[in-house]
């Protein structure tokens, strides 16, 4: 899969995730949890502990401030999906949906 293409399946797992976010604001603790055990997991890696950082700052703020970050397309949310502390939130199923739809799709740009 191309860059643009990652970038696209992030954009729309970033706002199903968001969609579900709105009516289950529970869903920041399970983000929190997983950031807790990645920090655990990745304790060496300086890189991934400043995101994680950056991301309980974030989930510190209201719910829809978090779910505009998640449908937004500016570069430090594009950034920051791709160590999006939602993971898992979505069923498998749903994501390989969206993946093999942005697969199979023409590339645009």
């Amino acid at each position: 899969m191309k860059h643009i293409q990652t970038d696209q399946v992030s954009l729309e797992l970033g706002r199903r995730v968001a969609d579900r976010l709105r009516w289950q604001p529970e869903l920041v603790a399970f983000a929190r949890a997983n950031l807790a055990r990645w920090s655990r997991q990745n304790s060496s890696a300086p890189s991934l502990l400043r995101c994680y950082g950056e991301w309980q700052k974030i989930l510190a703020r209201p719910v829809n401030e978090v779910c505009e970050l998640l449908c937004s397309e500016s570069e430090d949310a594009q950034r920051l999906r791709q160590n999006s502390p939602f993971a898992g939130v979505l069923p498998p199923a749903e994501v390989w949906e969206v993946k093999a739809r942005f697969h199979h799709a023409p590339a645009t740009a």
